[in-house]
């Protein structure tokens, strides 16, 4: 008689064990996955910037001066559609190779004027981080901006008389920044909110200054509410999506990472073009 041949496999127990160690597997390398994912978005962050300040710089070149952080009549801005309100980032278009946007923009119509609304509502890729969730406002009129001109050092009103170096129809050279432009931040990142007016818009949409810092949940912690209740001239500080830190182009052209835990007295010094603090080798 011929013995009966055992059939081998898997018993169940073996299954759950294999299919337990590839869990664990995946549940270590995830963490190290989104590390590597968000490593690559905040090099293109810095990468946004860099041709900010390159389009900046061709600009000043062009024009003699840094462009006006917001065009209007008279200041100060309030953060309502109502105005001429046209922002820095308007007046870079033509050195960002976005001449159509830039031919389709009415400047002295003003932001919110019907005849600029297909414009406005584009969603421009310089001007997002790629960490931002949202790329327009929450009625899809106007394209956001996560990038902000720093227009003073502390919180003030978007004005003539700001100390920074994007603000109400500024024209600031070179010369006039005392501190030297390696000192002095020109453009920051910023959370946008889905109430804001767009990356057109000379308001707290695209200008913000240097009394804050916000890492996300610092940021939601205090804005949770949306800024709806705020006072219309408030304009608020940077805030970034980043861990720990949050991206700066400064005047020379160079991009920074810059701490949240920064000192304040130091950021305030960093967004003044000339309140002649000796910065020394700066500790970001």
């Amino acid at each position: 008689m011929k013995q009966a041949k055992t059939k081998r496999g898997f018993t169940l127990v073996e299954l759950l064990v294999v299919v337990a160690i590839i869990g664990i597997l995946i549940g270590m390398l995830l963490p190290a996955v989104q590390q590597v994912r968000e490593a690559a978005r905040r090099t293109a962050c810095l990468n946004n910037q860099a041709q900010i300040g390159l389009a900046m710089h061709n600009y000043e070149f062009s024009f003699g001066s840094l462009p006006p952080g917001c065009i209007d009549k008279a200041g100060p801005i309030q953060n309502v559609p109502k105005g001429q309100h046209v922002s820095w980032t308007v007046q870079l278009l033509r050195f960002m190779e976005q001449n159509g946007v830039a031919d389709n923009f009415d400047i002295k119509a003003g932001t919110y004027s019907a005849i600029n609304a297909p414009a406005r509502a584009m969603v421009m890729t310089m001007f997002v981080c790629p960490s931002q969730g949202q790329s327009t406002n929450m009625r899809a009129t106007a394209g956001l901006s996560c990038y902000a001109g720093c227009h003073n050092s502390v919180e003030a009103p978007i004005d003539v008389d700001n100390d920074g170096l994007l603000f109400l129809n500024s024209a600031v050279t070179y010369g006039d920044i005392y501190d030297g432009s390696s000192n002095t931040i020109l453009v920051g990142e910023f959370i946008a909110d889905v109430n804001d007016l767009g990356w057109a818009s000379g308001t707290r949409a695209t200008l913000r200054n240097g009394s804050e810092l916000l890492g996300f949940n610092a940021w939601t912690a205090k804005y949770a509410g949306g800024v709806a209740n705020m006072k219309k001239t408030f304009v608020g500080g940077f805030s970034s999506p980043h861990p720990g830190t949050g991206n700066f182009l400064f005047a020379d052209g160079s991009v920074h990472a810059i701490s949240n835990g920064i000192d304040p007295t130091l950021l305030e010094n960093l967004a003044n073009r000339e309140d002649g603090a000796m910065m020394g080798d700066l500790n970001f």
